[in-house]
Order: C-alpha cells, then sequence, then structure tokens
C-alpha cells in the first residue's frame, strides 16, 4: 500500500477495512464484493436490496410475478454472468471449430483484408483460439482478472473494457502488421492486465508486481518462432491504460453521461486509426 491519506470513498461502506471501486448503482455508495447484490444493471448495496424487495413483495401481493421477471432475477443473480459467458462461448467456439475443420477460423479471424466488407471480425476474432494450450491460457486469464474486473467495475463497465481492448488490438494488427491473420482474446486479455493496474493505483495500491508481469508476458511475443501476435498486445494494453484512467476518474455516479461519452469517444477514435491503417497498407 502506498502512504497517501485515507480516503473512506475507496472503502466499503459497511466494511472499512475492505478496498473497493464498486458502487451501489441506486445509493452511490460504495461495497466491497461480499456486500454486492448483481442487478440487471451494476449491484445494489444491502439497504437498497432491503427496500427493492419490500417494494417487490408488496407489488407481488397485488399482481404476482411473471414467468419473465423471475427469470431474469434469476440470471441477474449470477456472479460474474459475463466472464461466464465470454468463457463459454469461446469454449464452444473452438470445440465447434475443432469438428468442422478450423470452419470458423476462418469464418471468425481477423485479416485487414476484410475490413471493407467484413468489419465484425475485429471483434469475432477474439472468440477463436488456434488450439488447446491458446484457448487454455487465456481462458484461464479471462477467469482469473475477468471475476476481479467484473466485481470492481459490474457487468457493463467490463464488457466495455474487453471488447474496446480486442478493438484495440485489431487495430494495433492493422496499423502495425495489416497482412497478418490473427485470432484469439490476447488483446483483450492484456487490456484487463492493464486496466487492473490502472484500477489499483487509483485505489492507493501497489500493482508494480503485476506490471512486471504483463511486461515479461509482452516480452514473450517478441521472441523468434513463438508465432504470437505482440501488435494485438500492445493495442490491448494502450486501450486498457486508458480505460482504465477513464473508469478511475469518472467514479462518481454523476459522471455516468461522461464516463459513456469518453468510452464512445475511444471506440471511435480506434476505428478511426483502424481505417488509418488500412489505407495506408493499401498505399
Amino acid at each position: 500500500m502506498t502512504d497517501q491519506a485515507y480516503n473512506p470513498a475507496n472503502y466499503c461502506y459497511r466494511h472499512p477495512d475492505r478496498q473497493s471501486f464498486i458502487l451501489c448503482q441506486r445509493c452511490g455508495r460504495t461495497i466491497c464484493t461480499e456486500c454486492q447484490t448483481p442487478a440487471a444493471v451494476g449491484v445494489h448495496c444491502p439497504e437498497c436490496v432491503r427496500e427493492q424487495r419490500a417494494q417487490f413483495t408488496a407489488n407481488r401481493r397485488a399482481t404476482g410475478p411473471s414467468g419473465f421477471t423471475v427469470a431474469r432475477r434469476r440470471f441477474a443473480m449470477l456472479d460474474q454472468k459475463a466472464t461466464v459467458v465470454i468463457i463459454a462461448v469461446s469454449v464452444a467456439i473452438w470445440l465447434l471449430d475443432q469438428v468442422s475443420g478450423r470452419f470458423f477460423t476462418q469464418l471468425l479471424g481477423y485479416n485487414a483484408y476484410y475490413l471493407p466488407t467484413q468489419p465484425w471480425r475485429m471483434v469475432t476474432s477474439l472468440f477463436v483460439h488456434s488450439g488447446f494450450l491458446h484457448i487454455l491460457f487465456n481462458m484461464w486469464a479471462v477467469f482469473i482478472f475477468g471475476r476481479m474486473l467484473e466485481n470492481m467495475l459490474g457487468t457493463w463497465r467490463f464488457l466495455a473494457l474487453y471488447f474496446l481492448s480486442g478493438l484495440g488490438g485489431s487495430m494495433a494488427v492493422t496499423l502495425l502488421a495489416p497482412t497478418t491473420s490473427v485470432v484469439g482474446a490476447s488483446g483483450a486479455i492484456f487490456g484487463l492486465f492493464a486496466a487492473f493496474f490502472m484500477l489499483q493505483r487509483s485505489l492507493g495500491s501497489n500493482a508494480v508486481s503485476l506490471l512486471v508481469i504483463m511486461g515479461l508476458n509482452l516480452v514473450i511475443g517478441f521472441l523468434p518462432g513463438t508465432n504470437i501476435s505482440w501488435q494485438a498486445h500492445v493495442g490491448g494494453i494502450a486501450v486498457g491504460f486508458l480505460t482504465g484512467y477513464v473508469f478511475s476518474k469518472t467514479r462518481n455516479v454523476r459522471q455516468r453521461g461522461l464516463q459513456i461519452a469518453l468510452l464512445v469517444g475511444e471506440a471511435v477514435l480506434i476505428i478511426a486509426l483502424t481505417i488509418v491503417g488500412y489505407v495506408l497498407a493499401l498505399a
């Protein structure tokens, strides 16, 4: 930990010894993972949950719950649901890819050549992996860091971080290696590393060890014969740092509009730089 002054806004209001970045979506108070309850959007603190349950009980007595309402509430109560869905979809696509003769690699993989007609490959390539070890290590990283970040940020912010970082990886490939074909979630994962570092620093934690690990993994991509797209790693890290910085500076509930605008601005910048890289590749 650093020596900075204690700031109660960075600690759970029910457990003052626990740092947290997540805020109750209703009242804006800081809560830890033990105190948070997943909601349809973000998480709620115990007091807000009690108020909602009391209101729900009153409404249920009057009208009774619909099947859709019950199903939606059950899904909302799943912990780290976005992380689970990302892993499940990635594994399913990898298994289908194995039995279809690499059909999904050809269908969803990214190459700058496809940009004018199939730009969605910048995102779909995140769910395709080249081999067992590739998907094993990538999904392990998503499982570890995805759960932590989804708890800290909430589902929708986590998804924004994941996919913006993935787009950043595709952007860097277009700028630095436009003829290269790439698959895998590595760009998004390096973005998770970088954002987690930024968030930990904003909370006053010493995250230098994470920076070292990220640097070592980045260096591995430069070794000859590894067949790793270091360009995607660099792009993911750059976007992860930027997104983590945005989250750390727009933490207040009142800044939600500004936060969304900055994230949209990031997406626009990534797309613009990708177009620039494609145009330069044709020149």
